[in-house]
């Protein structure tokens, strides 16, 4: 059983992997290769002078399995509860986990058949996102939101920083205190 299982392998939810493993948490990365990013031309990205959104999303996901995250290329196709967490059932295979965090980008209709509520989105051109609070946690104990699916901006920078917050916020739940990480120079 995972940790944290983490639907969608973007900026958010790449981030969120990345944080997870990095803290030693058993952490699932699914990847069904549908990011918007994918067709970004990003100049706009703190600390980034140029990059295509391919190549952003490859490094993003080659960092999260630096830390040890297990990317896994399939589609979520349904989630049930269990009485450990929950059971993601793919195109290529089950998976359980303790907490889920949809990262799905545009893609809300896995979500609202796992019993996440929805609200009409903000963002142009994004109709409906999953109601999360200010920490990502939705309406159904242990599911949680990052990124443009959670009604934050479509700018990469800004989901793939919603999707370590999201991560900081379960890895502390599951910590029982406060997460931080802070890496120094060596």
């Amino acid at each position: 059983m995972y940790d944290i299982a983490i639907i969608g392998a973007g900026p958010s939810g790449a981030s969120a992997a990345l944080f997870s493993a990095k803290a030693g948490k058993k952490t699932l990365l699914l990847d069904s290769d549908q990011s918007i990013t994918k067709k970004a031309w990003i100049e706009n990205h703190y600390g980034v002078m140029e990059i295509t959104g391919p190549d952003l999303v490859d490094i993003g996901k080659k960092q999260a399995e630096k830390f040890g995250a297990e990317l896994v290329q399939g589609k979520a196709a349904s989630i049930q509860k269990t009485d450990q967490g929950f059971r993601i059932e793919t195109d290529n295979g089950e998976f359980e986990a303790k907490h889920v965090v949809f990262a799905t980008g545009l893609f809300v209709d896995l979500a609202e058949k796992a019993g996440v509520k929805t609200k009409p989105g903000t963002e142009p051109r994004i109709k409906t996102v999953l109601d999360a609070d200010q920490n990502g946690k939705t309406n159904v104990d242990g599911i949680w939101a990052a990124g443009t699916c959670a009604g934050v901006s479509v700018h990469t920078i800004i989901t793939a920083g919603d999707g370590a917050k999201v991560a900081i916020n379960i890895i502390s739940e599951l910590n029982g205190e406060r997460y931080v990480d802070h890496d120094v120079l060596k």
